[in-house]
């Protein structure tokens, strides 16, 4: 049985109810992308999970930056290293660049005044 032959609203309902909602929202038309190209049930599935788990990492971000109460216009680019010489700016972009840290799980502290509003 494939999305087109469920009862209406039923696979939208196990759906909202598994918490899905990427895959709520796409599964009408990639089933209908699948069956035209003729696509193996795990391309699908591939498909579905992929997209939800990219739609729920960008949700992810924008609720941890809303929750930081941080300025979107907060970014390293725009940051005056001039303000605080201590803090170099080579080793800050080169940590930046590099996901070593990350993948340690390590943290990256800076610490020191707010900047001020001349």
């Amino acid at each position: 049985m494939n999305a087109a032959t469920l009862p209406a609203g039923r696979l939208e309902l196990m759906l909202t109810e598994l918490r899905l909602p990427t895959v709520r929202r796409l599964a009408a038309d990639l089933c209908a992308q699948s069956d035209r190209e003729g696509w193996p049930a795990h391309r699908l599935l591939e498909a579905l999970v992929e997209h939800e788990m990219a739609e729920r990492e960008t949700r992810r971000i924008e609720r941890h930056r809303v929750e930081s109460c941080l300025s979107p216009d907060k970014r390293l680019s725009s940051f005056d290293f001039a303000t605080v010489p201590a803090v170099s700016k080579a080793q800050v972009m080169a940590l930046a660049e590099g996901q070593e840290w990350l993948t340690r799980g390590a943290n990256v502290l800076l610490f020191g005044p707010p900047e001020h509003a001349t």
